[in-house]
């Protein structure tokens, strides 16, 4: 097993022990601080890791990349606006994951010019790490985005859509969501996720431009 690839699985379990955690706390979080003390009942307002983690999804995460953590259950029924407050509470993770990308970036960053000014193998590695780190962390965000239940982004699409819209995906949601496993399995979905995940990858570049700057006069 190469370098990169292990560096890739510890990468994978950074995400699982420390991502997955701010992604589901982030869902409690919200739904929370809206009216829902479910979350709350269920010890879903902290960050350990045994509280979150579901053990299938975080196999998957290691083994392929992608995975999910253990659902915060959300009664709407205790928002002001449940649609709303549906769609808030949903989009509260994969807005965590670019977050926690945007502070990798930062790190990656400075580890990169740090790697330029004293290079070495094991600085190499880690700005390696880190870059996968990232990658991973927006890979979820995007991922969780998409608008096919039981993802984020279908809660956050209801919010935009009818009733009788929403029935409808209820009630086809077994199919949509086979369907949907078919075609990522299949590697269909890998082209256009990728390309989606590339954009992000430099959106957050840009967004960390006043980084550059700073390091330059640091270490240079």
């Amino acid at each position: 097993m190469s370098v990169e690839t292990i560096l890739k699985y510890c990468a994978r379990l950074m995400v699982i022990f420390m991502v997955i955690p701010l992604h589901e706390f982030a869902h409690a979080w919200s739904a929370h601080k809206m009216g829902d003390p479910t979350p709350k009942y269920q010890n879903r307002l902290n960050i350990n890791p045994f509280n979150h983690i579901d053990p299938v999804g975080a196999i998957f995460l290691f083994v392929c990349g992608f995975g999910w953590g253990k659902p915060v259950q959300v009664n709407p029924n205790y928002f002001k606006k449940p649609r709303k407050g549906m769609a808030l509470s949903a989009a509260a993770g994969p807005i965590a994951n670019l977050i926690t990308a945007y502070v990798g970036m930062i790190i990656y960053k400075i580890i990169v010019v740090a790697a330029l000014k004293n290079p070495s193998e094991g600085m190499f590695w880690i700005t390696v790490l880190f870059e996968y780190f990232v990658l991973i962390n927006i890979g979820l965000a995007v991922f969780n985005l998409i608008p096919v239940p039981p993802l984020d982004g279908s809660k956050i699409l209801s919010y935009f859509t009818s009733y009788k819209v929403d029935r409808k995906i209820q009630q086809y949601s077994f199919y949509i969501m086979i369907g949907f496993a078919a075609l990522v399995l299949s590697g269909v979905l890998n082209t256009p996720l990728q390309w989606l995940d590339d954009r992000v990858f430099w959106l957050m570049s840009k967004l960390t431009f006043w980084v550059d700057p700073i390091l330059t006069k640091l270490f240079f």
